[in-house]
């Protein structure tokens, strides 16, 4: 959905009315901060006392306004970082952010030529963070806000695999597919992702983009997708960032790290978790590729094609080193093929 430049227009203007209200000065400029795959229009405001804030435009989903409003509002009283939320319109669909700059921990990794230990030790900062979120703030966050899906179950993973399949598959494969087989495969993972308890915050698109350095501090964005879900889904978001290219062994050292944090905070059987991390890095893969797919060729955001050949990498070694011999063969079939072509 895009806003007519008329609608654009009328939107700037409130948002600068409620900048003006709040902090009591106006504006002397604003610009465009990209909004990646969203459909949200984002500006950094430029006030006349010097003070910058990021203005949030987004009248189609006022859904999604709400349920980051809420969650960001819960987890600042939970000490965690995220920008602080000063003002929402009456009607949701425009409100304004602290400033956290331009550096994201994805700027930070993939500036210079090796994954060095400073890097790694930013990803063990963030892991240090997540259970805050899945554990502490989760246990009485508002879950009815949720405003895509309420939990990360059967409905949603039934989606992402569909959008797999339309949005990646259908556009990228050109062989026959063999549906039963496929259909045989994708039950086999879901019937592996259902196996873990899903009582936790689940943050959904926790990402290197969405984690902000600001000074020496890390803050966290992008939440309001946030469902209950398995605590597993975040960690193999963060390592399995296709661009990000973590090397394969600083990922396994950091999973590692990942459980141990985990194991402060509920108590985990090591060896299950272990095993079953590689599903919930499947789906993750999976449910991207439907994105790169969807947003790359539908949306005509080009560069979220660049992400498919680390993707289809990353989704060979999980099948053929990872996950045992006589699981996902058509799957192994398909990504082979593919990666033979595209890569």
């Amino acid at each position: 959905m895009e806003l007519s430049p008329a609608e654009l227009k009328a939107n700037y203007s409130n948002l600068l009315d409620l900048h003006v209200k709040y902090f009591g000065s106006g504006i002397k400029e604003y610009k465009p901060v990209s909004s990646h795959g969203s459909d949200r229009v984002i500006v950094r405001l430029f006030s006349e006392s010097g003070s910058t804030s990021i203005g949030i435009i987004n009248p189609f989903h006022i859904a999604e306004n709400k349920a980051f409003i809420s969650f960001g509002r819960h987890f600042r009283t939970c000490g965690l970082n995220i920008p602080e939320i000063y003002t929402v319109s009456q009607d949701e669909k425009l409100y304004l952010l602290e400033d956290l700059g331009d550096e994201s921990l994805f700027n930070r990794i993939t500036s210079g030529d090796s994954f060095n230990d400073e890097k790694k030790d930013l990803y063990k900062r963030v892991f240090e963070e997540l259970p805050k979120f899945q554990i502490t703030a989760g246990k009485d966050i508002d879950f009815s806000l949720c405003y895509q899906f309420g939990e990360f179950g059967s409905d949603n993973i039934d989606l992402d695999l569909n959008y797999f399949r339309e949005r990646f598959l259908n556009n990228f494969y050109k062989g026959t597919v063999d549906s039963i087989n496929l259909d045989k495969d994708l039950e086999l993972l879901k019937s592996e992702l259902l196996e873990l308890p899903r009582d936790y915050f689940l943050y959904r698109d926790f990402q290197s983009r969405n984690v902000m350095i600001k000074g020496s501090e890390l803050y966290f964005i992008d939440f309001q997708s946030g469902r209950k879900g398995a605590l597993l889904y975040d960690a193999a978001s963060m390592l399995y960032d296709a661009k990000a290219n973590i090397p394969q062994k600083v990922r396994e050292e950091l999973l590692a790290y990942y459980l141990e944090v985990l194991s402060g905070y509920v108590r985990i059987d090591l060896d299950y978790f272990n095993r079953t991390f590689w599903y919930f890095a499947m789906i993750r893969i999976l449910q991207a590729m439907g994105a790169y797919g969807f947003l790359g060729l539908v949306k005509g955001k080009s560069r979220f094609l660049e992400s498919i050949p680390y993707a289809l990498k990353n989704i060979n070694f999980i099948l053929n080193e990872r996950i045992p011999r006589n699981e996902f063969n058509y799957l192994k079939q398909i990504f082979s093929e593919l990666e033979m072509k595209i890569t």
